[in-house]
């Protein structure tokens, strides 16, 4: 690694929030250009800077820095630079020139320990010179704060994060507690605050970090799916991690109960949101379920007309689930593909809107609302925008994320229909619930049988397996379904039994390969040749689904052979590396978690603005249109045509979606989907992610692999338990309720 020692001559771009910044440093009298997250640095700063150099194809040659320090000017010349810059307000090059004639080489004394002295200088009130004294020592705290955490290997960008937090409050938790970090902090986990810890010379069982752990082990659970773990998991994990016996771990779980952080029922420990989460969720529901009066033989004959009118036939259990949505405050429906949900809910919606009924339609993403608005007709719209996700600054100018419709301003309709429930974790369910008031019919729709959520919880299936509320589920397959191998094949596989396998089908098609080379080969083949054209897509259209992130046929090698023979590399495409990822202009990406503060725009043909907002969500996939390495950023479009630009230190955010884990599939449909399945974890190839995979694809589903993989799939019922324990809470209060 090199390094630099010089000023900073001319700042040519500067990202507020991340730091992200180019400029012209000045070193020996040679100008040169350097990159590297400097928050808070000025122009006429010194600095010393670590880093290595690179050849930027546009911008020729540049200095990328890795970490920096600021070096106060000593000498007169360095000092007027630095008072001339600007970086002090108010203060200009005439007057940093009075200064320096002044006090010469004392300057910097003199504003730091006598700043009374400046009125001496003409131009120079009272009150301007406590204002250049305040602004001298907040910036000296600052450099001595980012030179105070270098120590400890933490970077410029998260020191800058810790002293915007603490400001000089950060030497005393340091000494004491650092562990506090990951709590305040977002970015910083257990594991770096524990690093830092251990450089300190805290012992390892610390009663602070013992603490830490133990919720650091509850927010691993959350991120697996647990609402809770059961105290002998709790403890064995936080002994693993923390490398501390039992006994000393079980007082601090205690400890933490007496803080009301954790609340412990029974065996189970909950991190106390995710307890009172569930509780909140259980009660709401049984708000929501009331019967409403109707006259039985007027609705039935409604419905019978819309079903004419729609020229459907509905069948017996379709019936009684439109007649249940109508009946109930609460109603649940599930099923299957080709059993009918979509006519099911087309006809719901069309009596409610013959009643004069006001109809929010939403889903837990946009791919699934844009599936929603084109099976029924209505616009649908994400929870998220359905509840009105906003982003307003706080006094400290720190965002904070709420939804605008809660309990104070519900959302004002008449019926709500929720698709794809299986996708909604806990979180979101105890926002939306809240937002919807008792005489407002919520309807809930999904296929239970699909993997869980991506967040905390199992939603649907637990509120269906309590048995306290209307639900219907539909199992007959129609006519026309059936017609589709992919529908009758997960039907199937979902009820454990084999499927014929081969290329007879029209769309359901399997290969028999054992080398992942091979595989590769013909997935690049199906995908370049004449499946896109068969199925009426392009090739961006067909979604590579695999059970794993990693291995040879996981998501992250996927994508790799993928972009290579998808989007290579090309002298009119840009780039940029970030890690080992090379983001490509025209690259397939997705968001892989909930980010609330990141603004959307959608702009018309001619790049005028017609929409923003905020939030993009785990799960969402757009595509790269432009990457720009003078700004320190690139651009995607998602869904929509909602445009996002990402700062280049966000793009830990971003993966290449060529191809990508099943479970991330959720809620999504493909007209085209290959799925390599050859060997992996038993907990993992079950029938219930073979079923989620292949009911992924509209026009055709291809396996590539090992026909005795897909057959062991079938027969493997096991799926990861979650600990939730949303049904529970909800049979309790219902007993409650009948006593």
């Amino acid at each position: 690694m090199e390094k630099l020692i010089g000023y900073v001559d001319h700042i040519i771009y500067q990202n507020a929030e991340n730091g992200y910044t180019v400029m012209e440093l000045i070193c020996e009298e040679e100008e040169i250009t350097c990159t590297g997250n400097c928050k808070g640095l000025t122009e006429g700063e010194n600095i010393e800077a670590q880093g290595e150099y690179t050849e930027h194809p546009l911008y020729g040659k540049q200095f990328k820095i890795v970490s920096y320090s600021v070096v106060a000017p000593t000498d007169r010349v360095s000092m007027e630079r630095y008072l001339a810059s600007g970086a002090i307000k108010g203060v200009g090059p005439a007057l940093a020139k009075r200064i320096i004639k002044k006090f010469g080489d004392d300057t910097f004394r003199i504003i730091e320990e006598e700043p009374e002295r400046l009125v001496e200088i003409k131009g120079i009130s009272t009150r301007i010179a406590r204002e250049i004294a305040v602004q001298m020592e907040e910036k000296r705290d600052l450099r001595d704060a980012l030179v105070y955490l270098q120590q400890f290997g933490i970077s410029n960008t998260l020191a800058i994060k810790i002293y915007d937090t603490y400001g000089v409050g950060l030497y005393k938790i340091m000494q004491e507690n650092p562990y506090r970090l990951a709590e305040d902090i977002s970015g910083v986990g257990f594991k770096i605050a524990d690093e830092i810890a251990s450089k300190i010379g805290i012992h390892t069982d610390s009663d602070y970090r013992i603490r830490s752990g133990l919720l650091y082990v509850l927010l691993q659970a959350v991120g697996e799916g647990h609402c809770y773990l059961p105290l002998d998991v709790l403890l064995r994990r936080a002994s693993v991690l923390l490398t501390v016996e039992d006994k000393y771990i079980q007082p601090q779980v205690d400890n933490l109960i007496m803080d009301k952080k954790l609340i412990r029922k029974g065996e189970k420990v909950y991190a106390a949101s995710y307890y009172y989460a569930e509780l909140n969720c259980a009660h709401m529901l049984h708000q929501l379920n009331m019967p409403f009066r109707i006259d039985e033989s007027l609705t039935k004959k409604s419905i019978e007309r819309i079903a004419k009118e729609i020229h459907m036939e509905l069948d017996e259990l379709q019936y009684e689930a439109v007649l249940g949505a109508v009946q109930n405050g609460l109603f649940i429906l599930s099923g299957g593909p080709g059993t009918g949900k979509t006519t099911t809910i087309n006809t719901i919606i069309r009596y409610f809107e013959r009643e004069g009924m006001d109809i929010f339609l939403a889903a837990p993403t946009g791919r699934a609302a844009k599936r929603m608005t084109e099976a029924t007709g209505y616009e649908a719209r994400t929870i998220h925008r359905m509840l009105e996700i906003n982003g307003a600054l706080s006094e400290d100018d720190k965002r904070i994320v709420r939804f605008e419709r809660n309990e104070e301003m519900p959302l004002e309709t008449d019926v709500i229909i929720i698709d794809e429930m299986s996708m909604v974790d806990l979180t979101l369910f105890q926002a939306l619930l809240r937002a919807v008031t008792p005489g407002t019919r919520l309807i809930l729709v999904g296929d239970v049988d699909q993997l869980p959520s991506v967040g905390a919880g199992q939603v649907l299936r637990d509120i269906m397996e309590a048995k306290c509320f209307p639900m219907v589920m539909l199992k007959k397959i129609f006519r026309q379904a059936g017609e589709s191998d992919i529908v009758v094949n997960a039907h199937r596989i979902n009820q454990g039994e084999q499927i014929t396998l081969g290329t007879k089908s029209k769309d359901f098609l399997f290969l028999e390969r054992n080398d992942a080379n091979v595989i590769y080969k013909h997935i690049v083949q199906l995908i370049q040749g004449n499946l896109p054209k068969y199925v009426g897509a392009t090739p961006f259209d067909i979604q590579v689904l695999t059970p794993m992130r990693k291995g040879a046929l996981g998501a992250i090698e996927l994508n790799k052979i993928l972009q290579q023979y998808l989007n290579p590399p090309s002298p009119d495409k840009k780039e940029h590396q970030s890690g080992d990822t090379v983001y490509r202009e025209g690259d397939k990406v997705m968001q892989i978690r909930n980010n609330y503060q990141l603004e959307w725009e959608i702009v018309s043909r001619y790049g005028i603005p017609v929409d923003k907002g905020l939030g993009v969500f785990n799960g969402d996939m757009g595509r790269i249109l432009s990457i720009n390495e003078g700004a320190g950023e690139l651009t995607v479009e998602f869904d929509e045509g909602k445009r996002v630009n990402y700062t280049f230190s966000l793009l830990e955010e971003l993966e290449l979606s060529y191809a990508i884990t099943i479970h991330k599939s959720q809620g999504s449909e493909y007209p085209g989907v290959i799925m390599p399945l050859l060997s992996g974890p038993r907990m993992l190839f079950n029938r219930n992610l073979l079923y989620t995979g292949v009911t992924r694809a509209r026009g055709c589903v291809t396996i590539l692999g090992s026909s005795q993989t897909v057959r062991e799939m079938i027969e493997n019922e096991s799926e990861n338990k979650r600990y939730t324990s949303l049904r529970e809470r909800i049979a309790e209060l219902d007993e409650n309720m009948s006593e």
